[in-house]
């Protein structure tokens, strides 16, 4: 008897105890350690950090990371994997007219309507063909993560999955309704997510802080939200808790567990790009599973 078709699943690489590097240390030493563990998104990682212990935010520093990440996304990575190669970034990463240009072509400004939207992806500009590459591979309830509470002060700390992404940032935009009404929370609608995150952050717009106690914050950054929790005994760190955009991915029952569920064994060939826009920040590598 022939094994069925294979499908994916997730295998995910330990996680850094952090935690336990960080009890103990004074808290001027937590924050300068925190941002130099991690490659990615050490503004953020700093601003959380910063924050929970009361000092000041560069929430200039965060902007540039979330443009940077997301440029390279939108005009390296995925045209890439899409087989379309690269998109000219020239001066963009450093001049964010240059960037609004890239990504969006003449207009400068993301799509504001679902009607825009689709025109955006036809136009052949920007970012439009690589998010119609997205379109086309990825059908209509295709790999996506519906039914998941958007994140808040609250839920952020529970064990329960919620959806900490990028997208959670943009969910009531009118584009990001007729996305998740018309696709689903799938690839398409994370990935132009990453539009209206350029679009916040050119106009000065990224989410506050959130500081809901002594010793917490919660911060804006590329692949949704950090939260941090520090809890001290004069100088020195007893307890640190922090979750990360990653670590809402990869719950189980979260969005990478969904997403694989909905993505039938005969697609099991989208795995990397999906898990690219889904882009967790730890080691991730998927695994084909035959069924017999």
């Amino acid at each position: 008897m022939l094994d069925a078709a294979p499908s994916l699943r997730a295998l995910r690489g330990p996680a850094l105890p952090v935690d336990r590097l960080v009890a103990g240390k004074r808290v001027d030493e937590v924050a300068a350690l925190l941002p130099r563990l991690f490659a990615l998104c050490r503004a953020a990682q700093a601003a959380a950090v910063g924050a929970a212990l009361g000092r000041p935010v560069d929430a200039g520093g965060i902007g540039q990371e979330v443009l940077r990440d997301h440029a390279l996304k939108l005009c390296v990575t995925w045209p890439n994997l899409l087989g379309l190669g690269p998109r000219p970034l020239g001066a963009a990463l450093t001049d964010r007219a240059a960037l609004a240009r890239a990504i969006f072509g003449p207009a400068g400004r993301p799509p504001a309507t679902p009607h825009d939207f689709a025109a955006f992806l036809a136009s052949g500009l920007g970012a439009g063909p690589v998010l119609a590459g997205i379109a086309q591979v990825f059908s209509p309830g295709l790999a996506v993560a519906d039914g998941l509470p958007t994140l808040d002060g609250t839920n952020i700390w529970q064990a329960a999955p919620v959806e900490n992404s990028t997208a959670a940032r943009h969910v009531a935009h009118p584009v990001m309704r007729a996305l998740e009404a018309s696709h689903g929370r799938g690839a398409l609608w994370r990935a132009a997510a990453r539009l209206y995150d350029i679009g916040m952050v050119l106009d000065g717009g990224l989410p506050p802080v959130i500081d809901t106690a002594p010793g917490t914050a919660i911060v804006p950054a590329t692949r949704g939200s950090y939260a941090v929790r520090i809890e001290t005994e004069g100088e020195i760190v007893t307890r640190f808790t922090r979750v990360t955009p990653t670590d809402s991915l990869l719950a189980p029952g979260g969005i990478l567990d969904r997403a694989l569920a909905s993505l039938p064994a005969d697609r099991a060939g989208l795995g990397p790009l999906l898990l690219d826009i889904l882009d967790p920040c730890a080691p991730v590598r998927l695994e084909e599973v035959r069924h017999a």
